[in-house]
């Protein structure tokens, strides 16, 4: 063979291989399920505030765990906390598997990662020093570790407490008990090991943490968490892991997260786009938990135990979920959202209070606002069913007789009384702070004001909320009068200079007053320029308090313009939750992420095609740094699931979803009804990002919104996508999504 016929031979050969090569990986990418793109490990290391956490848990139940560590750059793991009991807050016992020679520096030894693998059922790591590995997964309300320490030679577990009263102890030679108190809440726990324990040792005299050793180079230990009994937790235990059969429960858990991501399904989009959108899906399950026993549960809300069949769900930072995280499951999971609604309501008849953060250890009064009723106006307006006469008068309640001040619970003071009287939350100038009319306003922290302007804006768009269920609730009567409360926002708005803005008790505004630069004195966690876009339940108002729409949309374009007027450290000293910044707008907080939706509302939908996808490309990468500020459980990954499924819902309360761009060449929802929503962007990609035209099952949309109902019928939105905008599509006045304090709901249903 001559040398250039040897050489084409080689070329062709290598070109075969390589082809072949590129159809394994091509394979192995279609045969990735939506579970496998999941990465509990993505926005790990918090920019500025903190970290998520690679919970291992069931969607909505009771048992979360992780290994704790400062962040997902250290390499090292503290201990696991044996369940989470309010996300990021509250933790009940420690555990830690330890191999050496023991010395007094076990009790508060840390082992270093060698490797890890995370998933949402499943966690495991190797320990660098000694090659042990730790594996993890997880029930309901029970959890099981699998040990391989390698040899039988110096092999510990560590149990105590995570810093709360109680004790550890053993109870025979593979059993161990527990309680610990966590912000008055007694947990009890109950644990085997399925090896003996061949020798122990007790930090303390008070037992709050143990060291057991075992001889064998394995060991499981398994655990069930109660908050009624030790009895209980080991009756959980025995219902949900009767065995030893480790890789069956793992089996068990990743079948019910497959059920559930599995629920959406994309097409296009690269392998990133999908780790970012599933992992942020995966996110939005950790939080309502139902904490019923098998029958019975425990309530801080009147330290009882209940008999019921019904789930009981805790664990809602409601000024944060309501905005994406509930509406979403709304779509997915209906029904688990009316018990989720039920569960507040039971804790109103139980408390005498609406919860605002409805936490198992009781509720939690933290943030501005009554945004259960955001929550329940918008339940109903989609068609779901719950007390909705209870419901009002648990609203009603906290509107009109509770106190409006941030991070307090219980009956109005002289401050609401003035709100009611006035319609606007007085602010306080900077040497009036303290105690003012008898109420002490610095209580939280230090130097704080009344946080008066969020105050009066998002109470605003709740008792707007409120007004929306007087009816259902056979109240028509009361409407009226929320309905007045709910255009107050205008009282804190500066029409001479453009921005919501802090009014004294006299009713002057507060000058000198800093746009940009806050603490908390009189909003919460941004600046004016955030919440100046607040009222989102009367943006018809709002753009005329503007100027109207022209001046609105020039005000919002600036908004991502606007430069921070000092250097970043010194913002981030006074707004360390304004994270992800573009210009003003705040990408790593809740109050913001309906902002880039509004230019739908006023004629340019063009511009929140070009935001979101710039935002979501920007902010939302597949690493450690993949979200931008405080995740809180779902509130920021439910705005990131929506903006890559391609629509958003703006106004709690109004049925209606405004159209973005979509991340994917295709996404589908699988419907509890057995209909699918589907939502085609045809010729999409990371350049054409702009809507050219619409089809809704066929028939031209020429308005950048469609109904709730239309979702549930099922059926296709066809999106034409280009790299040029077409700024005449959904230009009209008329096709402006609807958002006014005189809209009905129920047209749109």
């Amino acid at each position: 063979m001559k040398f250039h016929q040897y050489l084409l031979a080689l070329l062709m050969l290598l070109s075969c291989m390589n082809n072949d090569t590129i159809a394994q990986q091509k394979a192995k990418v279609n045969a990735l399920t939506p579970l496998d793109y999941v990465d509990p490990t993505i926005g790990g290391s918090g920019i500025v505030l903190q970290p998520t956490r690679p919970l291992v848990h069931l969607p909505n139940s009771m048992l979360r765990v992780f290994p704790m560590k400062q962040d997902e750059l250290d390499d090292q793991v503290m201990f696991f906390p044996l369940n989470v009991v309010s996300h990021r807050v509250e933790y009940a016992f420690s555990f830690l598997p330890i191999k050496g020679k023991q010395d007094d520096t076990f009790w508060g030894k840390r082992i270093t990662i060698a490797s890890q693998k995370s998933s949402p059922y499943y966690y495991q790591f190797e320990d660098e020093d000694t090659g042990m590995i730790t594996e993890y997964t997880t029930a309901a309300k029970s959890g099981f570790f699998r040990v391989d320490f390698k040899d039988n030679n110096n092999n510990y577990l560590r149990l105590g407490l995570n810093g709360g009263n109680g004790n550890v102890q053993q109870l025979d030679k593979h059993s161990f008990t527990g309680t610990e108190e966590v912000t008055g809440l007694k947990v009890y726990l109950y644990a085997e090991t399925d090896q003996d324990i061949t020798d122990l040792k007790v930090q303390d005299k008070n037992n709050h943490r143990l060291l057991a050793r075992f001889s064998t180079a394995s060991v499981k230990f398994k655990y069930a968490i109660s908050y009624i009994s030790i009895a209980q937790a080991k009756a959980s235990l025995q219902r949900e892991i009767p065995g030893w059969d480790f890789v069956a429960i793992k089996k068990q858990a990743k079948a019910i997260w497959d059920g559930k991501m599995n629920q959406i399904t994309l097409k296009g989009g690269t392998n990133a786009q999908k780790r970012t959108f599933y992992t942020s899906l995966y996110r939005t399950y950790e939080r309502m938990v139902d904490i019923n026993e098998y029958g019975q549960y425990y309530s801080m809300y009147d330290k009882q135990v209940h008999k019921s069949t019904e789930p009981f769900f805790v664990d809602n930072w409601i000024w944060d979920m309501y905005i994406a995280a509930e509406p979403l499951h709304t779509i997915l999971n209906p029904k688990q959202e009316e018990k989720k609604i039920n569960s507040y309501i039971d804790m109103y008849k139980q408390g005498g209070w609406m919860p605002a953060f409805a936490l198992a250890t009781g509720d939690w009064p933290a943030m501005t606002g009554n945004h259960a009723a955001s929550w329940m106006a918008d339940a109903l307006a989609k068609g779901l069913k719950f007390d909705v006469k209870t419901a009002y008068k648990g609203l009603k309640k906290n509107s009109l007789e509770g106190t409006l001040l941030p991070w307090r619970n219980g009956p109005a003071t002289a401050i609401d009384s003035f709100y009611n009287a006035h319609g606007y939350l007085y602010s306080s100038r900077p040497e009036e702070r303290g105690s003012k009319d008898g109420v002490e306003m610095d209580k939280w922290w230090e130097g704080r004001g009344n946080e008066g302007v969020s105050i009066t804006l998002e109470w605003s768009v709740c008792d707007w909320s409120i007004a929306q269920l007087a009816n259902a609730a056979g109240y028509p009567q009361d409407k009226e009068k929320f309905l007045k409360r709910a255009g107050w926002y205008s009282n804190v708005y500066n029409t001479k200079e453009g921005f919501v803005w802090p009014k004294d008790k006299k009713g002057d505004w507060i000058y000198p007053y800093n746009t940009k630069l806050l603490g908390r004195e009189y909003v919460t966690e941004n600046n004016s320029y955030t919440y100046n876009w607040t009222p989102r339940h009367d943006l018809k108002g709002l753009f005329e308090l503007m100027g109207g729409r022209q001046k609105a949309e020039a005000k919002l374009d600036q908004l991502f313009r606007e430069d921070l007027s000092l250097s970043k450290f010194h913002f981030w000293l006074n707004q360390p939750d304004a994270s992800g910044m573009v210009g003003q707008f705040v990408m790593g907080n809740e109050p913001s992420y309906h902002i880039p939706y509004l230019y739908n509302y006023l004629g340019a939908p063009w511009k929140t095609q070009k935001r979101i996808r710039m935002l979501i490309d920007t902010w939302y990468a597949d690493n450690v740094f993949g979200i931008p500020g405080d995740e809180d459980g779902g509130g920021t990954t439910g705005f990131v699931v929506f903006s890559m499924l391609g629509f958003f819902p703006v106004t709690p309360g109004i049925p209606v979803y405004s159209i973005g761009s979509p991340t994917f060449n295709e996404a589908s929802i699988k419907l509890p009804s057995g209909n699918a929503f589907t939502v085609k962007a045809v010729n999409n990609s990371k350049a054409n990002v702009f809507i050219q035209s619409a089809t809704l099952n066929g028939k031209p949309l020429n308005k950048p919104w469609f109904t709730h109902s239309d979702l549930l019928k099922g059926g296709t939105l066809v999106l034409q996508m280009s790299s040029k905008p077409n700024k005449a599509w959904g230009a009209k006045a008329a096709d402006a999504p609807p958002s006014a304090i005189a809209v009905d709901p129920l047209t749109y249903k």
